[in-house]
């Protein structure tokens, strides 16, 4: 009987070791994936402030006045004036399509019933 307790804790003890030994490895292996990402989202964030960047210096002022200068005749761009804007009632909206909904095929009448005293 003892060495049957002796047996099963070595295979216990063995079988628990080999768990542990799996998770450290698992638990690596997921650091690492993560320490992965982590430098991804950081060279994202490095990608996306040089985007702002050139983002900025494209449109500086001065350049784009420059630009708009150099293009006037071919885009025709004038300054805005208050004229140029409209009111809400000036713009005409379309009209609403009765064939958009769906029909109502067995519609019901509603009766306002007295209460019966």
């Amino acid at each position: 009987m003892r060495s049957l307790f002796v047996i099963l804790t070595a295979v216990a003890v063995i079988s628990l070791a080999f768990w542990a030994y799996r998770e450290n490895y698992e638990t690596q292996a997921a650091q690492s994936e993560a320490q992965k990402i982590q430098r991804e989202i950081a060279d994202a964030r490095q990608r996306l402030r040089v985007l702002n960047a050139e983002w900025a210096y494209l449109n500086r002022p001065q350049r784009l006045r420059d630009l708009a200068d150099l293009n006037f005749e071919k885009l025709g761009l004038v300054p805005l004036r208050p004229e140029q804007f409209g009111k809400i009632d000036q713009v005409s909206f379309p009209k609403p399509d009765p064939d958009r909904f769906m029909p109502i095929i067995n519609s019901v009448e509603v009766i306002n019933m007295e209460d019966p005293q």
